[in-house]
């Protein structure tokens, strides 16, 4: 066994199931993906540690327990299709190819974007499409979705987000100011008004959401 995948079952048992996370498919996902590829080369050793780390355009690795509580509150079975907005490094990205059947992730820096496809072609995770543009507006076309997942944190819930969610389905979001959120998970029951469950996961400190529906640049 690899030093890396030594640490990457340490970070499972130690930082992930330790503190609650119980769906397997996530925990083995998580002693999968190799998350230190993800990551600057000379923060590879770091990139099993329990903290975020900074990747280009003043962006972030989240904090693995973080990703595992948002993936495992999406309660994926294999067969949903998936919105990610935020592609970032590619990391929470390559966790969903795993654990869905089609993953369409949405990020607005295009040297993000584009590092994240190759890395994630090279190490053959498939079943996913990047595209360049403000994530806020979702990605319609594509819709509905049984899941959303947002990395970033946005002052209220874009229309959009609701709209594109199939009924039934899970949206995973961050909202609050912009230094601190709630973590919110939000099941849609129905499309009437009232048709909207809401569940707090917790506070939470992730990058602003930029967007025409989040927060200005």
């Amino acid at each position: 066994m690899d030093r890396y995948k030594k640490l990457r079952l340490k970070m499972v048992d130690s930082q992930i199931r330790a503190r609650g996370i119980r769906d397997e498919r996530v925990l083995k996902a998580m002693e999968t993906v190799p998350r230190h590829l993800f990551v600057e080369e000379v923060l590879a050793e770091q990139a099993y540690q329990d903290n975020p780390l900074p990747i280009e355009a003043q962006q972030t690795i989240s904090q693995p327990y973080i990703v595992a509580l948002m993936t495992e509150a999406l309660e994926l079975t294999g067969r949903e299709k998936v919105l990610e907005i935020g592609t970032g490094s590619g990391y929470q990205t390559a966790i969903l190819s795993l654990l869905a059947d089609q993953v369409f992730s949405i990020e607005r820096f295009s040297s993000l974007a584009l590092r994240a496809r190759k890395i994630l072609e090279a190490l053959h995770y498939y079943h996913v499409a990047i595209r360049v543009g403000d994530g806020t507006y979702g990605w319609r076309e594509e819709s509905p979705f049984d899941a959303i997942i947002v990395t970033a944190g946005a002052p209220s819930v874009p229309k959009a987000y609701i709209e594109q969610l199939a009924v039934g389905g899970r949206l995973v979001i961050p909202v609050g100011d912009r230094y601190t959120q709630d973590l919110i998970k939000i099941t849609k029951t129905s499309d009437k008004p009232d048709g909207l469950v809401r569940e707090s996961l917790g506070g939470v400190r992730f990058v602003n959401l930029i967007g025409e529906h989040g927060w200005d640049s």
